[in-house]
């Protein structure tokens, strides 16, 4: 897999991360859980959630740069416009021998389908907002929001988040 997770892998956990509900609570605790992981790993990342037009989470940590929030913006814009991860938009059109700059006829000043932003997805109501993270490469980017995801969704099941 030289060229990043496969489109099937990111499929399936997209699949798996929709969460029951998403409230203000749940943004705060996941953005959190976010700010935690970075702390860990002296991550110079910045992070942001939101739900529809609306941001509900923002943070910016040592070493990022008014560039992470500009990042931010263009793969939150792949995941507005995609319903899909800025990742996984990236790996589907490297599936078919191309590139999201060469072929989504989209400015790429304004759009960049690298990994970092995920879909906020509920339970019957699809896709409601994003979570998006920007100053690592892109798969470690994409990977620390699956797995503040995966911790989000495993606390509402022991009663937490909420």
């Amino acid at each position: 897999m030289s060229g990043g997770p496969e489109v099937g892998a990111l499929e399936a956990q997209e699949a798996r991360l929709v969460l029951p509900r998403f409230t203000y609570e749940d943004a705060w605790t996941l953005g959190t859980l976010l700010v935690d992981m970075a702390r860990e790993r002296h991550a110079p990342v910045a992070i942001d959630i939101r739900r529809g037009a609306q941001q509900l989470f923002h943070c910016a940590l040592p070493g990022s740069s008014p560039d992470n929030d500009a990042w931010i913006d263009r793969k939150r814009r792949v995941v507005e416009r995609y319903g899909a991860s800025s990742f996984l938009v990236g790996a589907r059109f490297r599936a078919k021998g191309t590139t999201f700059e060469a072929s989504s006829r989209l400015d790429p000043d304004r759009y960049a389908a690298h990994g970092g932003s995920f879909p906020v997805a509920v339970e019957g109501a699809g896709v409601i907002g994003s979570v998006t993270v920007s100053g690592l490469p892109q798969a470690e980017d994409h990977a620390m929001v699956v797995a503040a995801l995966e911790t989000l969704l495993s606390s509402y099941g022991s009663g937490g988040a909420g």
